[in-house]
């Protein structure tokens, strides 16, 4: 009697192991076929994509704060494929100018948006 249930339940291991052996074989075909490439390749693509905006958009804070005479502390930059967008308040309009050529000077930098305000006292 004790050997049947030993067999039945060296059966069952048997058995389960056989199908999450076949289970992780398909999800690894599944993976590494051409249907789930594009998936990967577009979370790398997305990753990388947020790095580059990130960098030129570090980059274009930076050239900012080198301009002659331009507070950058209150001044936001946003980059997104080249495209940069500043919003934020300034004191006055020739800073407002300042930061908007200090953008277009970077390099990578496609267009400006420059939505900078003047600062009511």
């Amino acid at each position: 009697m004790k050997s049947v249930g030993f067999l039945k339940t060296l059966g069952s291991v048997v058995a389960m192991v056989v199908a999450c052996n076949v289970y992780a074989q398909a999800s690894d075909a599944a993976a590494s076929g051409a249907t789930a490439a594009p998936a990967t390749s577009a979370k790398a693509t997305s990753k990388s994509t947020k790095k580059a905006n990130s960098q030129l958009g570090r980059k274009v804070r930076a050239a900012i704060g080198k301009a002659q005479g331009v507070d950058v502390s209150s001044i936001a930059v946003r980059a997104r494929g080249g495209a940069v967008t500043l919003t934020g308040t300034v004191p006055d309009q020739g800073q407002i100018d300042a930061a908007g050529a200090a953008a277009k000077s970077v390099a990578g930098v496609t267009s400006v948006s420059n939505k900078l305000t003047v600062e009511q006292q």
